[in-house]
């Protein structure tokens, strides 16, 4: 027996019309076809389908079996036809995020907000990179973008640059460093660094500042969360250096200070990493507008809602 989505499509259209007539309007074919494909499934299953000389017409107990598999298997074959649909219109798809810069959940939650509003039904998630090989993975399209300021030259990956931010010292406001117009790497040798916990190679302070001087401070100390580091220092626990747009509301805290490293200070370009034919995609060129836009928008201290 051979039932295809056709036959499904038939049982449920008689079902909720009550009558040959009106299925066959429903399914915009003509009563004589719909006879015909009726006639043809019962001789397939060997079993009547329906109560004749009824009205309005009943199915039989075979029918009401073939209505079951129709009302679970059609919702989601016509689902699958919508999403296919929204890939060909552009305006579905998937948005896996791998980040290699742990601070930058600070900006990219206020960017995927934006994001969702405008692209409902865009898949999204976030991985941390950190804890994986995230350009291996944009390759083998299980992620779909890369955080990262480390750009590689890799076939068939883009790095599209976002923006430029400054790794900036933060102490106590009574810190002995507070009085320095700019601190340099020998600066932070008899301090207690207080970094987010990821290897040195991902941390702007030692890859910018600390390693090329050959320097090491005295301890170092770890925390996930960002409010939890500005805590710490504040308290004089110990100092940190994060990103510009992390501080935007803790340069008006008289707890705190920052100071550029070194005279002339650091600047650092973040980049977002996608795969090259993706690049057109319009939730893709929308996504990486608004990284663009909103982290500066942070990092001016300005509004980012709207």
């Amino acid at each position: 027996m051979h039932i295809d989505f056709r036959h499904l499509r038939t049982i449920r259209a008689i079902h909720q019309a009550g009558g040959l007539a009106r299925a066959a309007d429903l399914l915009h074919i003509t009563q004589s076809a719909l006879s015909h494909q009726i006639k043809g499934l019962e001789d397939q299953a060997g079993v009547e389908l329906f109560v004749r000389r009824t009205k309005p017409l009943r199915l039989s107990e075979a029918g009401m079996r073939l209505l079951r598999v129709a009302e679970e298997v059609l919702p989601k074959i016509e689902a699958l036809e919508a999403e296919f649909e929204g890939l060909r219109r552009g305006s579905a798809g998937r948005m896996h995020i791998a980040i290699e810069c742990h601070a930058c959940f600070e900006w990219l939650f206020p960017v995927l907000e934006r994001f969702r509003m405008s692209w409902p039904e865009v898949d999204i998630d976030i991985r941390p990179g950190l804890a994986f090989d995230a350009l291996p993975a944009l390759q083998a399209e299980e992620v779909d973008v890369v955080i990262s300021s480390d750009p590689e030259a890799l076939d068939g990956i883009d790095f599209r640059p976002l923006f430029d931010y400054e790794p900036v010292f933060v102490a106590a406001a009574g810190h002995p460093l507070a009085k320095k117009l700019f601190v340099e790497a020998e600066d932070l040798r008899d301090e207690t660094l207080i970094t987010y916990p990821v290897d040195r190679t991902r941390l702007d302070v030692f890859t910018e500042l600390l390693t090329p001087a050959r320097i090491e401070p005295r301890a170092v100390r770890q925390a996930e969360l960002t409010a939890v580091i500005l805590l710490l220092v504040a308290s004089g626990r110990g100092v940190a250096v994060l990103p510009d747009w992390v501080l935007r509301e803790s340069r008006s805290n008289s707890e705190l200070i920052t100071r550029p490293l070194t005279e002339t200070g650091l600047t650092k370009r973040l980049y977002a990493a996608i795969r090259h034919d993706d690049g057109d995609k319009p939730y893709m060129a929308h996504l990486l507008r608004l990284a663009r836009e909103i982290p500066v928008r942070m990092q001016r201290r300005e509004p980012v809602a709207g």
